[in-house]
């Protein structure tokens, strides 16, 4: 029976690894579909981003209250499943509480700590199930989370209160079966919260509570692998993304626009016709239509998102009941790298399907809506960017397309003759002073 347990835990644990991974290196190749862009200069800075941002959830700490309780599930998550080490080492090697001998009074230290995170993780999921679902804040019933998007998180909050629940029943069974003197359950003495609810289980059986601690054992590991490949389908993911997002994130001051060299060229052979490139020159690209147009950053930012909405809370043109929603844009530059992955899975490579992630996924209504106020970037607690997807969409539709409202056409006409958004010759520019001198 031991060894059919041992196989069956080798096998559950080795497809649920495959399968992870494989959905990650799906993911990896999604996201490499943008265009190269090198950001590895600065390791050590970056390093230092990754720890205060991601790590350390820096940007969280503004609402002390709500980082905390973030604070609190991402360390349970994080601290109480080393736990897991010791039980897919006891899965495997047929053991039971195979660090309580050489550990010895530190692992009760351990485990006690492990409870005490586990209630508070359990407190804390209620209280944000609370906030989602009863209090209804405002940022997490927006249209763009409308269907599976809030679902996700509802379905996350109450996956890890069971799996903090399964925990501590687990070691409540566990006591019981030490004080009944049963082979193979190891003494322990009295866990801090499980201790507590041992009395309610000393009743039982030594096979009932062999079972109950068995079936929390296996739900247990069993959820905790579940939950590890659900991960590549849910917002969630930026519990792993965040800490690439946060040291590829851009070094430069916020609000700086990247140089458009193709403009730029453009210009320079105009003014010196000599510079022009012999032969046929490659066809320039202005902005991005489509997800393989923006840079692979960009489509990491995408994966990145945590949908908590503080984006499009602090972004001043979704207050006024405009369209734009920065945490949608992301959440359809991801949906459309989905769907292009999929697409070159099912033919080999990508077979033009008709659509574009501008126009189709994000609209010009929601592209012109943008102030570039940079609200979005400064809100993000994981350094994703929303402006430069919207700034690279809007350059593709008024310079390839030539979309723009009349009255930015007026001003770009402007620019080119008087060169200022003004219609006013630039030997007039100044005529207001000298008038004002002479007066």
């Amino acid at each position: 029976m031991q060894y059919a347990q041992q196989a069956a835990f080798v096998l559950l644990a080795g497809f649920a690894i495959w399968l992870f991974t494989r959905n990650i290196l799906r993911i990896r190749r999604n996201i490499l579909l943008g265009k190269d862009e090198n950001l590895g200069d600065n390791s050590s800075l970056r390093w230092k981003n990754m720890m205060l941002l991601a790590f350390g959830q820096k940007k969280m700490f503004r609402n002390p209250t709500v980082a905390l309780m973030h604070f609190i599930i991402y360390a349970g998550f994080i601290i109480i499943n080393i736990e897991v080490l010791e039980i897919a080492l006891d899965g495997v090697l047929g053991t039971h509480r195979l660090f309580l001998q050489p550990l010895g009074g530190f692992y009760t230290f351990v485990i006690n700590f492990f409870e005490i995170l586990a209630v508070a993780v359990i407190t804390v999921c209620v209280i944000f199930l609370l906030r989602r679902n009863v209090l209804k804040l405002k940022r997490f019933i927006s249209r763009d989370l409308d269907g599976w998007p809030r679902s996700d998180a509802n379905y996350i909050l109450i996956s890890e209160i069971i799996l903090m629940t399964l925990f501590l029943t687990m070691n409540a069974a566990d006591r019981n079966l030490q004080l009944q003197g049963s082979e193979h359950y190891k003494e322990t003495g009295d866990f801090l919260i499980s201790g507590i609810l041992a009395p309610a289980f000393e009743h039982f059986s030594a096979g009932q509570l062999i079972a109950i601690e068995r079936t929390c054992w296996w739900i247990h590991i069993a959820g905790i692998f579940a939950f590890l490949n659900y991960l590549p389908y849910s917002k969630h993911l930026h519990i792993l993304f965040a800490f690439p997002n946060a040291y590829y994130a851009r070094l430069e001051p916020k609000g700086k626009m990247s140089n458009m060299e193709n403009v730029q060229n453009e210009v320079k052979y105009m003014m010196q016709p000599e510079l022009t490139p012999a032969g046929d020159a490659p066809v320039m690209k202005f902005g991005a239509k489509d997800i393989t147009d923006l840079s692979w950053k960009n489509l990491l930012d995408a994966y990145s998102c945590t949908e908590c909405g503080r984006c499009s809370a602090a972004c001043p043109a979704n207050s006024t009941g405009k369209l734009l929603s920065p945490r949608k844009i992301m959440m359809s530059t991801r949906d459309r790298a989905e769907e292009v992955g999929k697409n070159i899975d099912r033919n080999g490579s990508f077979v033009a399907d008709g659509k574009t992630l501008l126009n189709d996924y994000i609209t010009v209504e929601e592209l012109r809506a943008c102030t570039t106020c940079n609200a979005c970037v400064e809100e993000c607690p994981v350094s994703i960017n929303p402006l430069e997807i919207i700034l690279e969409l809007r350059r593709s539709l008024i310079m390839e397309d030539s979309n723009a409202p009349q009255e930015w056409n007026v001003m770009f006409g402007n620019i080119e003759n008087n060169f200022a958004p003004w219609k006013l010759s630039p030997d007039d520019r100044d005529k207001w002073a000298m008038e004002m001198e002479n007066g």
